[in-house]
């Protein structure tokens, strides 16, 4: 079934859109979860909510990529989880390293306002990449894989990505600075 299809279903009214939504997307969005919050009950209570939030959002809206809308919506709340669960314990987790790597060159997302150009300025940073360091950007920022995941999907090694990963971030805050946006 095309995502299209599943959107039908899901204006529709018909449960069938959960099904096909889990079937089509839910590995993906368990995967995403699974990353932030290391913790399978967590994560599958996530993606579980991913699908509630699906169908309460859709109508009235519809979204372009539903597999972005999915996978944002599972991020989100497992970002939401992971703050209520983890921020007061000292914990090592992956995703807590690749928060403290980007802590240098962006705000938290609590300083983010409707109208920061922020959103807008990552978008034309990440365009200005060629694919695979973008890729390993967003695979280590937004879908915050380990390093050693990373390393391995694109067969380099772990101290590679490392290497590429500090450079891009250092690019990234020369690119805001440029742009006028402080931290």
């Amino acid at each position: 079934m095309n995502d299209n299809q599943i959107i039908q279903l899901y204006w529709e009214r018909d449960e069938q859109a959960i099904v096909e939504s889990e079937r089509q997307y839910g590995a993906l969005c368990h995967t995403v979860a699974m990353n932030i919050l290391s913790n399978p009950q967590d994560a599958e209570e996530c993606v579980n909510d991913t699908w509630l939030k699906s169908w309460q959002t859709i109508p009235p809206k519809r979204p372009p990529n539903l597999c972005a809308f999915f996978c944002r919506i599972a991020r989100n709340l497992s970002l939401d989880r992971y703050r209520r669960k983890y921020m007061t314990q000292a914990r090592g987790s992956g995703f807590e390293v690749a928060l403290h790597e980007l802590s240098e060159c962006l705000p938290s997302d609590e300083t983010i306002a409707g109208t920061d150009p922020l959103p807008s300025l990552l978008d034309g940073y990440l365009a200005t990449l060629d694919p695979t360091h973008r890729k390993l950007f967003v695979g280590r920022y937004w879908h915050a894989y380990p390093v050693k995941h990373l390393a391995a999907a694109y067969g380099m090694t772990p101290n590679h990505v490392s290497v590429i990963l500090h450079r891009l971030r250092d690019d990234l805050r020369s690119y805001l600075n440029e742009r006028g946006y402080q931290i």
